[in-house]
């Protein structure tokens, strides 16, 4: 198997190609490509204020602080958030901050390293140790913070960095409380495939490829982007996920000039460090810290969110919304759980 095969097997991590055609750019100037757009409106009941902060590796983490108007002189209980994969703050992650905000708490949506406003060279490169870590380095952030009660931080994960949430949350004891929605474990999809089809001689035959494109990027001198990557335009024949990822990202609903996934592309040798790399191994270490996880029940990626739970430890709940797809609990107000996760964080972070 090629690496192409392995990068289809994760379709939906895969953006725009870096050429664009005449078609895909006359699509993008109906769209507002602004770099202060965001795919929601801001609650005039909280205010956002760009910040920045630095992860253990020394990269610049870029993040908007959400919090609510007229809050009391208490301190404030906090919530930090990041996802879907290849996506921006100023998309899913954002929308959850502010709705959250406006229940009181103060919300961070930021942007993972190498992606989106955060620094990181060569960009649109992600790993699991690093994706782990902005998590911990949003959480050193939020507790230094003046209005902000250190004992009260909670986190969310949204697709993709769900996974990489439960991880946060099993190594980093200040967090107090992990959600996720809509969960990938991003290392099992890599290495594993969709449903897990892949077999050890597929496997071992995408590392090969991984190290031989490993080779020509050190001959070319730059680091190549993916090969395979969302459509410009659906044929009809797509998968109905990768015709829902379409929806989202490719559409005026879910575009963002600097998401990944609607407008650039991850590295061709991106999967290599997740092949290794079960990020869920110790899930168990969470507890007693309480688990929040929350799935569609018609999404594509609900075994993601199924398995974790039976491997989590007490207390813990699973939530499956009717109808739902993957995408919707990225922005549908009407299939989100935001009164769920504001009880849960509420009761969770005292």
């Amino acid at each position: 198997m090629k690496i192409t095969a392995l990068v289809a097997l994760s379709f939906f991590v895969i953006g725009q190609a870096l050429a664009q055609n005449k078609e895909s750019i006359q699509k993008k100037e109906k769209m507002n490509t602004t770099e202060e757009h965001y795919t929601f409106k801001l609650s005039n009941k909280v205010t956002r204020q760009k910040v920045n902060f630095k992860n253990r590796y020394g990269i610049t983490l870029s993040g908007d602080l959400y919090l609510p108007k007229n809050a009391d002189k208490t301190l404030l209980s906090a919530i930090a958030i990041s996802g879907p994969f290849g996506a921006v703050k100023e998309q899913s992650s954002g929308l959850y901050a502010n709705q959250l905000a406006e229940h009181g708490f103060a919300a961070l949506a930021f942007d993972p390293s190498y992606t989106g406003e955060s620094s990181g060279e060569p960009r649109n490169v992600a790993s699991p140790d690093i994706n782990t870590e902005d998590f911990g380095a949003a959480v050193d952030f939020l507790g230094v913070q003046k209005n902000i009660d250190r004992e009260k931080i909670g986190i969310i994960g949204i697709c993709g960095f769900g996974g990489f949430a439960l991880n946060a949350a099993a190594i980093d004891k200040r967090i107090k409380a992990v959600a996720t929605t809509s969960m990938y474990d991003m290392t099992r999809v890599m290495s594993k495939g969709y449903n897990d089809v892949v077999t050890n001689e597929q496997r071992t035959e995408t590392l090969k490829q991984l190290g031989l494109q490993r080779w020509k990027d050190a001959e070319n001198g730059i680091y190549a982007p993916s090969a395979n990557n969302l459509p410009q335009k659906l044929t009809g024949s797509e998968p109905q996920f990768v015709k829902e990822y379409f929806d989202y990202y490719k559409t005026s609903r879910g575009f963002h000039v600097r998401s990944i996934n609607s407008n650039a592309s991850w590295t061709a040798t991106n999967p290599v460090s997740f092949m290794n790399m079960p990020i869920l191994s110790y899930i168990q270490e969470i507890s007693p810290r309480p688990i929040l996880i929350i799935a569609g029940e018609n999404a594509h990626s609900r075994y993601f969110s199924e398995d974790a739970f039976r491997a989590a430890a007490e207390p813990k709940e699973l939530v499956i919304i009717p109808s739902a797809v993957h995408v919707d609990l990225y922005d549908r107000l009407d299939k989100i759980p935001f009164e769920k996760l504001q009880s849960f964080f509420l009761d969770n972070l005292k």
